[in-house]
């Protein structure tokens, strides 16, 4: 039965967002010479300084449209557009009002990291291809149905995996494929990004007039805030985030599964850490340590929001990386990351097993050293659908999907986890020997921080169910795998 777009835009502002949109999507034939109109959700940092930016520096394509539950900020990315573009454009607190529009081909999606799933969905149901920040999701039943509803309603879901398409991570990787330096033994992840304590306060932000509160919640609870910042701190709070292993771990994570060649999910995956220090309203960790186990060889990934001694905000380091992979090979290894002080390019360059830089990769054209590959990502987006061709895409939904996953599985051992001494720990990283040296790295980083060992959460050993991605035999993992929402901002269920 035929569905107008009228009873489309009825049914998402009443939380129907399942309703089959066959003959409402938005599916005009983009060729060559036809000009991409975009709308942007989420003008915060991310979609205002480079989504808004990079997209109208790629031919044929304008934004025309900007959506945010907070006014200011979206007035301000308005403002920006018409004093830099010369284009006024539209604005809209409810982005199921701006997916309504025919005349929209594409939403880029800079929301924060809870709304990410539920949001593409729904561009997808309206017709419109979408570019979504990582991670793709916040629970790994949603990740699915992002891919499911790419799937259903033919869209173009490209994730915001830039260093896909970064041009020394691709050299880099297809040349240690050609042989050199021997095989994989593991890859190490390192991520040092020393933050600050998001305060606790004892009563309840008050909450800007500027913002839709009920809208910015979206899926998430709605609470009261006892931190001292809305917008960028929500990362610090399981209920609108997993923390750093999981926002920049999947940067990292899915550079290190496309070095093994792996596209599934691991076998099984254990997490140490905790929240030290800070003593504030986060509960997500800012040290922690997570095995990854895949039958190429093991990831291990860790994590320093920690400064390298305590009441500093030094970074620590690995084999000279702050933030980014190390691969480990039988003739040496491979950094790729960020090596230099804050601000510096990321760089891709082999050692041989004395420490002897062998070879580097240049990071972008004529050998510049400052390409991150965002524009490239892009470029690859908008090119993928005027081609129409899905499998050209760097980081296609089902992509993003098992990246986001692998590190959410991550999270769960340590939200099910419980507190334990050295010794108990110790045993349980000894069953892989690669993560040894992570784990003592782990301590030292504790110790420099005068934080007791003792006091980190064990996460258990949690064995994956590929077919049904979730947690074999553990209710209360997967109660978080299936996700928590409010209505009626909830995941419609398209995996039927």
């Amino acid at each position: 039965m035929s569905t107008t777009r009228r009873q489309f835009t009825k049914n998402l502002l009443a939380g129907g967002a399942a309703v089959t949109l066959t003959n409402v999507a938005s599916s005009r034939v983009l060729g060559a010479n036809d000009e991409i109109r975009v709308g942007v959700v989420g003008t915060g940092g991310r979609g205002t300084h480079t989504h808004i930016p990079e997209l109208e520096a790629v031919p044929g394509v304008s934004v025309v449209a900007v959506c945010d539950a907070d006014r200011s900020r979206m007035g301000k990315a308005a403002e920006m557009i018409d004093s830099k573009y010369g284009r006024k454009v539209d604005q809209y607190v409810d982005m199921r009002k701006m997916f309504e529009r025919q005349d929209i081909d594409v939403i880029c999606n800079a929301t924060q990291v809870y709304w990410h799933a539920l949001s593409t969905v729904w561009a997808c149901q309206a017709g419109k291809h979408v570019y979504v920040e990582k991670p793709l999701s916040h629970y790994i039943w949603e990740g699915r149905q992002v891919v499911a509803a790419a799937r259903k309603y033919d869209r173009m879901v490209q994730v915001g995996s830039q260093r896909r398409s970064q041009p020394c991570t691709r050299a880099a990787i297809e040349w240690t494929r050609q042989g050199h330096l021997g095989k994989i033994r593991y890859v190490t992840v390192f991520i040092s990004k020393p933050r600050r304590p998001c305060g606790q306060r004892e009563t309840p932000l008050p909450i800007p007039e500027a913002i839709d509160y009920d809208l910015w919640c979206g899926p998430a609870r709605k609470e009261p805030i006892y931190r001292d910042h809305l917008q960028y701190d929500c990362r610090y709070d399981l209920n609108t985030s997993a923390g750093e292993p999981v926002d920049q771990g999947t940067h990292d994570v899915d550079v290190a599964r496309w070095w093994l060649g792996e596209a599934g999910l691991p076998h099984r995956v254990m997490s140490i850490g905790g929240r030290f220090l800070f003593n504030d309203a986060g509960n997500v960790p800012n040290a922690q340590i997570v095995c990854f186990e895949y039958p190429t060889a093991p990831i291990v990934c860790e994590v320093h929001n920690l400064g390298n001694s305590k009441g500093s905000l030094e970074p620590s380091r690995f084999r000279g990386l702050r933030v980014g992979v190390c691969v480990h090979l039988e003739g040496g290894y491979v950094v790729n990351g960020l090596v230099g002080p804050p601000g510096c390019p990321w760089e891709a360059m082999a050692f041989d097993n004395d420490g002897q830089k062998i070879k580097d990769f240049p990071t972008g054209p004529n050998g510049s050293s400052e390409h991150d590959g965002t524009r490239d990502h892009f470029s690859n987006f908008f090119q993928a659908i005027r081609d129409g061709r899905r499998d050209d895409l760097h980081a296609e939904a089902e992509v993003g999907h098992i990246s986001a996953a692998t590190c959410l599985v991550g999270s769960l051992s340590h939200r099910v986890g419980r507190v334990a001494e050295e010794t108990e720990q110790l045993a349980q990283v000894e069953e892989v020997p690669e993560f040894t040296e992570t784990y003592e790295r782990f301590l030292e980083h504790l110790k420099a921080n005068e934080i007791d060992p003792a006091a980190a959460t064990l996460g258990p050993w949690l064995e994956i169910d590929h077919e049904n991605e979730c947690v074999r035999e553990h209710d209360q993992a997967n109660e978080i795998v299936r996700g928590y929402y409010r209505e009626p901002y909830v995941v419609p269920d398209l995996s039927v």
